[in-house]
């Protein structure tokens, strides 16, 4: 492991913290697979733990000799660039970062078949593009019982930065992958899933309905920001699901619906 003290962000080897979007680190190697940076000791530990691997560390000096101290060490034989907390300020969303960043080679994704099997409950984004509501759903997710979850190519991707932040790396304990982009429905029937739309209908079962805890195999699948799922889908779908509301609320946050909806098909 080799230490490189930094007065200056304006190096080559920092350009992937500092200068790069998410899209330009997602190509970085292309046409092999390419970067993401992992924030705080507890993501990047569990980025390790679940076989990534580290290209470099960004730290900070008190970080460096105390809370990161360990995570460095087992990011072995890469380099390690040292600054002051006043420089890593600079980079945005730093001070929420916990002091210390590490960027690490993506993989290949698996296949929709190699994440369902044995999956018996299981999770379909549509088109949720915000990073924070996807990470939120990775974390609800991963505590609340389901055991994958599969993306629309139009979601934002798990591994950008505040999608992985927000779902403090369980995005690395829980299987996922894209869908393809036309005929993922018929796909997830072929695997033997009845599929529940989450969706605010007349005609929907109530999220405890004793139809959903009985069946073998689900796929509960969750729409966009605001619109929610398309009729093509909700048509499509062997259930349409509701959570009920008081007060006259029409809707929750998506992220929120899903820490609701994996609750109560946990049980």
């Amino acid at each position: 492991m080799k230490t490189i003290q930094i007065d200056t962000l304006e190096l080559k080897e920092l350009e992937i913290y500092n200068s790069l979007n998410e899209p330009q680190l997602k190509h970085y190697f292309e046409p092999d697979v390419g970067i993401f940076i992992a924030e705080s000791v507890l993501v990047i530990d569990r980025a390790l733990d679940a076989g990534y691997e580290p290209l470099s560390v960004l730290v900070e000096h008190s970080q460096a000799a105390g809370n990161a101290k360990e995570c460095i060490e087992r990011c072995r034989n890469v380099p390690v660039y040292e600054g002051s907390i006043e420089l890593l300020s600079t980079i945005t969303g730093f001070k929420i970062t916990r002091g210390i960043l590490c960027a690490m080679r993506r993989r290949l994704l698996p296949t929709v078949e190699e994440v369902c099997t044995g999956m018996r409950r299981i999770v379909v984004l549509d088109e949720v593009v915000n990073p924070t509501n996807v990470g939120a759903i990775f974390r609800s997710a991963a505590a609340l019982g389901m055991e994958a979850v599969l993306l629309t190519p139009s979601c934002a991707d798990p591994l950008y930065r505040r999608a992985l932040r927000v779902s403090m790396g369980t995005v690395m304990q829980i299987p996922w992958t894209f869908l393809p982009e036309k005929g993922w429905m018929d796909k997830l029937k072929e695997m033997g899933y009845k599929t529940a739309a989450m969706a605010l209908k007349d005609n929907a079962l109530k999220l405890g309905d004793e139809k959903l805890k009985e069946t073998a195999k689900l796929a509960v699948i969750m729409g966009t920001e605001g619109s929610g799922l398309s009729d093509e889908v909700i048509n499509a779908s062997d259930h349409v699901v509701m959570i009920p509301m008081q007060h006259g609320v029409d809707s929750l946050n998506v992220a929120a619906a899903s820490a609701v909806a994996f609750w109560e098909l946990s049980k």
